[in-house]
């Protein structure tokens, strides 16, 4: 049982994540596909027994669950330290003024109780029947986050955020495997693809909804991966890739935006920019080392964007430190 407000907003987050995986809800609290209700009880210092309840109606939403259940838990703390005694009743949450307000009072505690259905018959659950609705329980958030930090090696937060949804847990894991790099992959698709999500105001239900299928953005994180584009070009294919359906690899071959690794060419570029840039490189040759980073920036502007970052730093620190 919650204790208070926080826990009440952790116990039901992770409740509708669990229902949204099990596909009996879309989790939908604005629209009424979920509803939160709270009972508040006070226990004063030293006292065994609970005080009286009251209960909070109709929350859609666990932000307000959590403010509505602060205000009550203040309402009853300041009635109590007065003398006064709280009522049995029901209550709603005004979240424009930040407190709640009463419904219906319940004066005795049998208000509270279930009464039979007449019109509903009896449903008996057999365990053949349990055990066989338990065999097709899908992999819960809890532990698919577990099995993504131990096969993928990803840090406890994107493994948090990418299971959130059935779906885009989905879609990570066909991502990873095609790219066989799980970070890599977590690091796209935490900033690129749900990035794109968000300004669409995509529904994502199916892995399917997201335009950019999981196999063209792995040869992305490949492609950068292995050098072939850099992580800026890299961003650039996403984009021409995402509603489009092109193959990343076509649009860097057309477009020219395969990363420069030839030496040579970098050592060029870097030539010119020291030509015109004749105070930053006396600064520098004077004990001014951070303006490497500016050096580094100069050259990648002067190669388009395409000259490998480590190899330019790697040959822009060789000839400014060069005697």
């Amino acid at each position: 049982m919650p204790r208070t407000p926080e826990e009440a907003h952790a116990y039901y987050s992770t409740l509708r994540t669990i229902l949204v995986y099990l596909g009996v809800t879309d989790g939908n609290m604005e629209e009424g596909s979920l509803r939160c209700d709270a009972n508040v009880s006070l226990r004063p210092r030293g006292q065994k027994a609970f005080g009286t309840r009251t209960e909070l109606k109709n929350l859609n939403s666990f932000k307000f669950v959590q403010h509505a259940l602060e205000y009550e838990i203040r309402r009853q703390t300041d009635l109590l330290s007065r003398g006064g005694t709280v009522t049995q009743e029901t209550r709603l949450y005004e979240p424009a003024e930040d407190r709640t307000t009463l419904m219906r009072s319940k004066e005795e505690a049998h208000d509270y109780r279930y009464f039979p259905e007449p019109d509903l018959l009896p449903l008996r659950v057999d365990e053949p029947w349990i055990e066989a609705v338990r065999r097709q329980v899908p992999e819960l958030p809890s532990a698919r986050r577990r099995r993504l930090v131990e096969r993928w090696g990803l840090k406890e937060q994107s493994a948090q955020v990418l299971t959130a949804s059935r779906p885009l847990a989905d879609y990570f894991e066909a991502t990873a495997t095609a790219a066989g790099d799980g970070q890599a992959a977590a690091n796209w698709i935490e900033t690129e693809v749900l990035r794109k999500i968000k300004e669409g105001r995509l529904d994502v239900r199916d892995p399917k909804d997201i335009p950019l299928d999981p196999e063209r953005l792995a040869k992305i994180v490949v492609m950068v991966k292995d050098g072939s584009i850099s992580g800026k070009i890299g961003k650039e294919v996403f984009e021409a890739v995402y509603d489009s359906g092109r193959d990343p690899a076509d649009v860097v071959r057309e477009q020219g935006l395969s990363q420069v690794t030839d030496e040579d060419a970098i050592r060029e570029a870097i030539e010119k920019v020291i030509a015109g840039s004749q105070s930053q490189h006396a600064q520098y040759r004077a004990g001014k080392s951070a303006l490497l980073g500016f050096f580094v920036g100069q050259v990648l502007k002067a190669t388009g964007g395409k000259a490998n970052p480590a190899l330019v730093n790697r040959l822009l620190k060789e000839r400014l430190d060069r005697p």
